[in-house]
């Protein structure tokens, strides 16, 4: 039995109460829902139904929270909700649309098009007036004050009952008054310059106030960025400059105010626009440096502040994040200023010595805001880091502005490593990104050094090679990018950092790649530069017999050997980086193009070295200008010395194709470039020996013999390792000898030799002929695996 009926019966109890709240509840629910689509139907209502309805669901649950079973929506529906929200829906859309057309045409357009065509009318009246002389000046402006005073009375008076239509008069009405008072101080005279900018800071300040007042953009859309025209369709090309500028500044004042309480986009929007755009024409077409440079630097300096400080007011007032609208406003204000100021000053009657200082206040400028956001952490990092890399851009603009040279370019790169440390280290990836224009920059800078050879025009004995401002600024602009390589291959990024994968894959072939190549010209251009400086110094001037003046001639024999030497380097230095590719780093990537490298190496050694030493080889046997310029053994030496590093690039090439991390089969490439260059390079030595030995016969004949032997041989070794493509090119060689026979010798030669040739040929077929029968067994057998 139940020992507490009193303590039941006073929770069922409750429970009743509960359960008739609960329907209560739920009728006021089902009410407020016939009621808000009954404002949909007639159009009052913006949100899309779909959005309602769960708006509406949410609250609804939140009220029936609590694990009852009760439905309210099982209950009859209402006469005042006969039609089921979607037929709403449906039969409003119509009236909806209609009725806000309407609505917008009626309430908003057609006032904005009357207050408008009103002000142009009053205008061309005006400019009428002033063109015929029909009224006095005097009573021009009287009219102009009170056609602008009885709009803004009326504007007012209806404010409370009609407040769009009201603020389009108010606005109307100020931009009239802005008229009129520029017209009686700039055209007639009429006013004092200080009650004309009194008169004009008044007006601004309430169109500020009615703008904020009102809450309507449009007045301060026609009050104050409306007021712009005044000055075009007054004007008498009087050319009033700072009445322009200062009539201007007073109206962008306004702006500033407004960006601090409302931050209008579209108000700010036009004023940067049209302000820019006067300013620039106007510089473009009017302005003289002896008249109005302090004028022109002054009000570029006031517009620049007044937009940079209204662009900062709103992002810190509000902690607003900002959107590629905004980068591209803060960029264009801070580059129309510095460019349009660098223009100015870049004048040598004005100021071009101030440049760089100019260059560096701009630096300055962005720096002091930056520390002032990041230290009252007034908005976001990302505004910070934007304005702080605005600062860092002028600074680096300011290195090539103020100096010259090599300090341009160990700045640059000494500024572009420090970012990169900055932004791998700390995870900053604006600092990294910003880091690569900086590389990019010192790269093209070395670039230029390294064309321009300003200490060529010394003479050889003032320059020290490897010790000259060049080389030690190539090494410290390496020793900058070494450290900027090291970074990007022991640090990785972290997962939070985010860079656009573009940007990544950019940046790991680009660093590695600018690092490379800078290490292997700061040494090329000092064999280079040595050897220019020796060509430079070996001009001599020669009168011949029976001249009377001298011939100036130069030993060019140092140009060839300058190709030369840097072709050896170039070897030297692709043999050492694949070593370093071999043992240490192990990167496919870089492999593939070190062995393309290798391969032009040897082609230039095999087209055109092997020319320039035959050059030498002729200017040593015939000793030309030797009383001038000694023709020693180097001349013929040289060609065996770069025999030697071919030989090493070659051994190096053949440990690359051997390794895994290639993940490639590269051996019957390696093996058809190896014997076409052992081919090409004793048939170079035998031209180089027969002319060495003065041999009167035509190393036509030695040539063909040649090449039928490295057939024969190249067939031998075909047959003995298996290797199938090496018979076939031996092949191909001994047709090309034929053809070289049949073709070109046979008209050369005479009979001996060609007996002599066409015997050792044949002989030389017989032989290869006798080597497939006697081994066609392992030709047969053979597996042709790749590679092999």
């Amino acid at each position: 039995m139940n020992e507490n009926p009193e303590s039941i019966s006073q929770l069922l109890a409750r429970m009743e109460s509960l359960l008739k709240r609960q329907e209560l509840f739920s009728r006021e629910i089902e009410a407020l829902r016939g009621e808000i689509y009954r404002l949909k139907a007639a159009g009052e209502l913006k949100k899309s139904s779909g959005q309602e309805e769960n708006e509406i669901e949410k609250i609804s649950n939140e009220n029936l929270a609590g694990g009852n079973t009760f439905d309210y929506r099982a209950r009859p529906v209402r006469t005042w909700d006969a039609n089921p929200p979607q037929a709403a829906a449906k039969t409003s859309k119509p009236v909806k649309i209609s009725m806000d057309l309407e609505k917008f045409i009626g309430e908003n357009l057609i006032n904005k098009i009357g207050i408008l065509i009103t002000v142009i009318g009053v205008s061309i009246g005006a400019k009428y007036s002033f063109e015929h002389d029909l009224i006095s000046p005097m009573m021009r402006i009287v009219l102009g004050y009170f056609m602008g005073l009885s709009l803004l009375g009326i504007g007012l008076k209806l404010k409370n009952k009609y407040k769009n239509y009201s603020a389009v008069l108010v606005s109307g009405a100020m931009a009239i008054l802005y008229f009129v008072t520029y017209a009686a101080y700039t055209i007639y005279q009429l006013m004092p310059q200080g009650l004309t900018f009194a008169l004009m800071v008044i007006f601004t300040v309430f169109t500020v106030y009615a703008a904020l007042n009102y809450n309507k953009q449009v007045i301060a859309h026609i009050g104050l960025a409306g007021a712009y025209a005044v000055p075009f369709l007054l004007s008498d090309d009087s050319g009033h400059v700072i009445i322009l500028f200062s009539y201007m500044s007073i109206i962008n004042v306004g702006i500033l105010v407004i960006s601090f309480i409302k931050y209008w986009k579209p108000v700010f929007y036009s004023s940067f626009l049209i302000t820019w755009l006067i300013y620039y024409s106007w510089f473009n077409l009017s302005y003289q440096t002896n008249q109005h440079f302090e004028i022109a630097l002054s009000f570029l300096t006031v517009f620049f502040l007044i937009f940079y400080i209204s662009f900062l007011a709103y992002k810190l007032r509000k902690n607003e994040k900002f959107g590629n609208e905004d980068i591209l406003l803060l960029l264009t204000n801070s580059f129309l200023f510095y460019g349009i100021g660098y223009s100015i000053l870049n004048n040598p009657e004005t100021g071009k010595q101030l440049t760089g200082l100019f260059t560096v206040c701009n630096a300055v400028i962005h720096f002091i805001v930056s520390v002032v956001i990041y230290r009252k952490k007034l908005a976001d990092r990302n505004l910070y880091h934007l304005i702080l890399g605005l600062g860092l851009v002028f600074i680096t603009l300011a290195i090539p502005v103020q100096l010259d040279g090599n300090w341009v370019t160990l700045l640059w790169a000494g500024e572009a490593a420090i970012l990169f440390w900055i932004g791998r280290t700390r995870s900053e990836p604006v600092y990294e990104i910003l880091s690569y224009g900086l590389i990019f920059l010192a790269f093209v800078s070395i670039l230029q050094d390294w064309g321009s050879g300003p200490y060529l025009k010394q003479p050889l004995g003032e320059i020290v090679p490897l010790f000259n401002i060049n080389f030690l600024t190539s090494l410290l602009v390496l020793a900058s990018f070494g450290f900027i390589s090291f970074l990007n291959q022991k640090i990785q990024r972290p997962a939070a950092v985010n860079i656009q994968k573009e940007i990544l894959k950019i940046s790991a072939y680009a660093i590695p790649a600018i690092f490379l190549f800078t290490l292997y010209y700061s040494f090329r251009m000092e064999i280079a530069s040595y050897f220019q400086h020796l060509f430079a110094d070996s001009s001599v001037e020669i009168t011949a017999e029976g001249k009377r003046f001298p011939e100036i001639y130069t030993n060019s024999d140092l140009l060839q050997f300058k190709s030369i030497w840097i072709n050896i380097y170039s070897m030297l230095f692709l043999a050492l980086l694949s070593l370093v590719n071999i043992r240490k780093l192990r990167n496919q990537q870089l492999g593939f193009i070190n062995l393309g490298l290798n391969v032009l190496a040897i082609l230039v050694f095999l087209i055109a070295d092997l020319y320039l030493f035959s050059e030498l080889r002729e200017t040593y046997l015939d000793q030309t200008l030797a009383s001038y310029y000694p023709r020693g053994f180097i001349y013929i030496g040289i060609r065996y010395l770069s025999m030697a590093f071919v030989a090493g690039l070659f051994l190096t090439t053949s440990r690359y194709i051997r390794q895994e991390f290639l993940k490639t089969d590269l051996k019957i490439y390696f093996d058809l470039l190896l014997y076409i260059s052992i081919v090409w390079i004793a048939s170079s030595e035998l031209i180089h020996w027969m002319d060495m030995a003065d041999s009167s016969q035509s190393y036509k004949l030695g040539l063909s013999i040649l090449w039928g032997v490295c057939a024969l041989l190249l067939i031998s070794l075909g047959i003995w390792k298996k290797k199938k493509h090496l018979r076939i090119a031996a092949i191909a060689l001994f047709a090309v000898t034929l053809l070289k026979l049949f073709f070109y010798d046979i008209s050369y030669l005479d009979t001996i030799s060609k007996t002599i040739v066409f015997v050792s040929l044949g002989i030389l077929l017989l032989i290869i002929s006798f080597l497939y029968n006697k081994y066609r067994h392992l030709i047969s057998e053979e597996v042709n695996i790749p590679g092999e």
